[in-house]
């Protein structure tokens, strides 16, 4: 692509974006890559149909799991051609045009989308692949009512039947935006919450869980029967299997059941782009490290192992996440707008007793998380600062759960404190949010 295929004011946009995004660096105000996209789209509200062109795109869209699946997807397609990606996490319309001002000259695209922009987005860009992870409370003062969610991404779906959908069937929510799809690739990730699958977002009748199945009391007004779809793709602990007898063992670097489910998506997409499902296998296992949610970094006698969550599905699977063997455990949570500021979530989550390890609680909402620790029968410190929690653990490994405002912060002290290469391009801390 050229700036003569962008237009006079395309191409003004680009370089604007540019500008901004180097004065942004220059004056140490962050990266530059959300305020550059916001400039663009001031000068041409049309620059990323512009930008995206006609270039085969993957967009990956959830509640969790998006950055981690993007830098999967991503560093699979890296294998047969050139990528434009927004894989470090801005995923609103301003990060992804500045991504893809970026590398304008890349092969294909590979984007995280929040789930409220993907209509826009997907009429912009015309995605050959749309990854739908899973659907869930998140921050429900921030985003709205998950079933609003579902039928704004169920109508752009059926916007653009040429889009091959991969979608979680073992998530009821996602599974409803995915059912009437022209081209869908579905794929078993093994999720586990189920909290907020307890009615059909397309008539209300009662889903019904039992042996990993699921299906509606009620059949839809078409009298087709909605229920779990049988899998395309599937992951369990022997490793990834797909179509026609394909069979991979997979051994991530990244921990948790749920970035299983992560990378059996990615690598179905990816195949979707005609990448080998070996290559795209051994590119998820490559990946060990999205915006520091998986760090560890070494803190005097304290080798801190940090995990980000933020909603009750997050956090119950960052908990499954948690090395049981530490010798310490940090939670912490703020209650920031970012964050959503109604915790009454936390009584959702189920805390597991970890009676042989020291646990901590902090942040701005230490207090009501020592409460629910309490009902939970775990034992545990109240420290409000999260690194003075840290440095109260006794030596040796210690587990940091924290939610985003938390995280975010902590992760900034530590770095400059650790000097483990604060500012990188996967320094959290380092983007406009």
């Amino acid at each position: 692509m050229t700036n003569a295929s962008l237009g006079f004011r395309g191409t003004l946009a680009r370089w604007s974006c540019f500008a901004a995004r180097w004065a942004s660096r220059t004056l140490g105000r962050g990266n530059g890559g959300m305020i550059g996209g916001l400039v663009a789209l001031q000068v041409d509200p049309n620059i990323m149909s512009k930008l995206a062109g006609e270039r085969m795109s993957v967009v990956v869209t959830g509640t969790n799991g998006k950055s981690t699946t993007t830098r999967m997807a991503a560093t699979a397609l890296r294998t047969q051609y050139t990528v434009a990606t927004n894989d470090g996490g801005d995923n609103m319309d301003a990060g992804i045009v500045s991504a893809l001002n970026q590398h304008l000259d890349a092969q294909t695209i590979c984007l995280e989308v929040d789930e409220m922009h993907v209509p826009h987005v997907m009429d912009a860009i015309s995605p050959t692949v749309l990854v739908l992870l899973n659907l869930s409370r998140d921050q429900l003062d921030r985003v709205g009512e998950i079933n609003t969610i579902e039928r704004r991404l169920r109508a752009a779906v059926a916007a653009h039947p040429e889009t091959i959908v991969v979608a979680n069937c073992d998530d009821m929510m996602m599974t409803s935006v995915a059912y009437d799809a022209k081209n869908v690739v579905w794929v078993s990730t093994g999720g586990s919450w189920s909290n907020d699958a307890t009615t059909s977002p397309r008539n209300n009748s009662a889903i019904l869980h039992a042996d990993g199945d699921w299906w509606a009391a009620e059949p839809l007004e078409d009298g087709r029967e909605f229920r779990r779809p049988t899998p395309d793709w599937w992951v369990d602990d022997d490793g990834l299997h797909g179509p026609d007898g394909l069979s991979l063992p997979m051994h991530l670097r990244v921990p948790g059941r749920a970035n299983r489910g992560n990378a059996a998506q990615a690598v179905a997409a990816a195949v979707n782009m005609l990448v080998s499902a070996e290559d795209a296998v051994r590119a998820a296992e490559s990946v060990d490290d999205v915006a520091g949610r998986y760090t560890t970094l070494q803190l005097d006698d304290h080798e801190i192992h940090l995990l980000l969550a933020k909603n009750p599905a997050g956090w119950q699977e960052a908990l499954n996440m948690v090395d049981r063997t530490a010798d310490s455990l940090v939670i912490s949570v703020n209650g920031q707008e970012a964050d959503g500021i109604d915790l009454s979530w936390l009584w959702d989550v189920r805390f597991e007793n970890f009676s042989d390890t020291a646990v901590f609680c902090s942040g701005e909402r230490g207090t009501d998380l020592s409460v629910r620790l309490t009902y939970a029968g775990v034992e545990h410190e109240l420290i409000h600062d999260p690194l003075e929690a840290i440095r109260a653990c006794p030596p040796g490994r210690v587990e940091v759960l924290a939610n985003y405002t938390s995280f975010r912060d902590l992760f900034r002290e530590l770095r400059h404190l650790t000097g483990a290469g604060a500012g990188t391009a996967d320094d959290p801390t380092s983007r406009d949010h």
